[in-house]
């Protein structure tokens, strides 16, 4: 129950004031406690909830949605804990009664749950790449569309020329239940993949290979097994001990977002987790505003 309604950016800053100053925590993780409580009050928005009246049921709507996010554990037990902390400040300045995350649990956080790379870990599996080899090209385009663009691999081996517009820095991805998605493309990957291009067409290419983009050395399209080795032996050859699988880059782009500030509808649109019944509709969303999130907060969007 609340007892004041709650200005939540006045509320984020005394928030801020009192960890720097009461608790004495560092600048790094203060920031990252505010930019918890911000993707909090931007999901209560969305829901059409005050912050002050969220229950334990709407905080663990909230962490269903990062989970279905594929944001990994480690992360959101870090939000869980910087949301805590949150609502005990609230406590204590009696704005409300009930803390809604008392009971609340963070995610076990086991060897067995996915592995989140770093920035400098993917660059370290892009410089494993050997550059006399002649898969080096599509490998190096590979890792940076997975990463650069949060696809799955079922998407990424199914990425079809016709659907690319590297002029605009976007391709249309087919997902789950045969929906269509927009999705950006990093400056990287659009320079690697038109790099790319020339040298695939000189190659053979299977009738069944024609239209699509990642193609074998026998011309026929890439299988989910053929990107799953090349991203494990990057990953081994860069010495990461993780257990990396293409899968680990999609993880790695939802969470380096997410860290970094981004929207979370944002976030959902580009991993294809919204109902979008056609491209056309969803051409008519602002993608400008997608590209946006991954400029302001994609650590290789940010490059130049």
């Amino acid at each position: 129950m609340n007892i004041n309604k709650v200005n939540i950016d006045k509320a984020r800053r005394d928030f801020g004031r009192h960890l720097r100053l009461e608790r004495g925590l560092a600048d790094h993780t203060v920031e990252g406690y505010l930019t918890d409580v911000g993707h909090l009050a931007a999901f209560a928005e969305e829901h059409d909830i005050a912050v002050e009246n969220m229950s334990r049921a709407d905080i663990e709507s909230f962490i269903c949605c990062l989970h279905d996010m594929g944001i990994s554990p480690r992360t959101q037990a870090r939000m869980i804990a910087g949301i805590r902390s949150f609502f005990k400040f609230l406590k204590i300045e009696s704005i409300i009664s009930d803390d809604p995350t008392q009971l609340i649990e963070s995610p076990s956080i086991g060897r067995h749950l996915p592995d989140v790379l770093t920035v400098e870990e993917i660059d370290a599996m892009i410089a494993t790449l050997p550059p006399d080899k002649e898969e080096t090209l599509r490998n190096h385009a590979i890792i940076e569309t997975l990463y650069g663009s949060g696809l799955r691999v079922s998407e990424l081996t199914d990425l079809r020329i016709s659907r690319l517009a590297l002029d605009e820095g976007y391709v249309i991805v087919e997902g789950k239940g045969s929906k269509q998605r927009l999705v950006p493309l990093s400056p990287a990957s659009v320079e690697l993949i038109s790099e790319y291009l020339p040298r695939r067409n000189e190659g053979p290419i299977k009738r069944e290979g024609e239209d699509i983009l990642f193609l074998n050395r026998r011309g026929a399209p890439l299988t989910r097994v053929m990107v799953f080795y090349i991203i494990r032996d990057a990953a081994a050859l860069a010495g990461i001990a993780k257990k990396v699988s293409p899968h680990t880059l999609r993880h790695s782009f939802a969470t380096h977002l997410l860290e970094g500030g981004a929207n979370l509808r944002a976030i959902q649109e580009m991993l294809g987790h919204e109902s979008i019944a056609t491209t056309e509709i969803y051409l008519h969303l602002d993608r400008r505003r997608l590209r946006a999130e991954l400029e302001n907060h994609h650590p290789h969007f940010a490059r130049k």
